[in-house]
């Protein structure tokens, strides 16, 4: 699973998620990518089910870059424990996401081997995504159609 190695504080606020990714929006790596939709919190383990999945469905072929990683710490309190007392232990690691953040990304594979592994992966995410190759999605998000 992905986590730091170390942390300059171990328990963070829950912070918001507004507006759209200004960063990592881009792929830059490989030839097609998997682009968040909406915001949300993405476990490390999600990450690592998404991994995998690619990682299976193109064999041995391609390579998978993951451009997210898991920064913040979600705490939780025991279960039937009374109120107060301070804040949980971090129980785990989420990356944040916003809209039109590239997820992950793979090249060396074709336009249907991609398409599949990228449709498994997001099967594995809480959040809606789409597929983009690269150069489509700037024309995507300003509201031409990209064939």
């Amino acid at each position: 699973m992905l986590m730091p190695k170390r942390v300059k504080r171990r328990r963070v606020h829950r912070g918001r998620m507004k507006g759209v990714a200004t960063r990592g929006n881009t792929i830059t790596y490989g030839t097609y990518g998997l682009i968040a939709e909406e915001c949300g919190w993405i476990k490390s383990n999600q990450i690592e089910a998404a991994r995998i999945a690619m990682t299976r469905s193109i064999r041995r072929g391609g390579k998978v870059f993951i451009k997210i990683f898991p920064h913040k710490p979600v705490t939780k309190k025991p279960a039937e424990v009374r109120m107060g007392s301070g804040k949980g232990a971090p129980e785990y690691w989420v990356a944040v996401v916003k809209p039109g953040r590239v997820m992950f990304e793979i090249e060396g594979v074709s336009f249907a081997a991609a398409k599949e592994a990228m449709r498994l992966a997001s099967h594995k995410l809480p959040i809606k995504t789409r597929f983009a190759v690269k150069g489509e999605e700037l024309q995507q998000k300003q509201g031409g159609e990209a064939k």
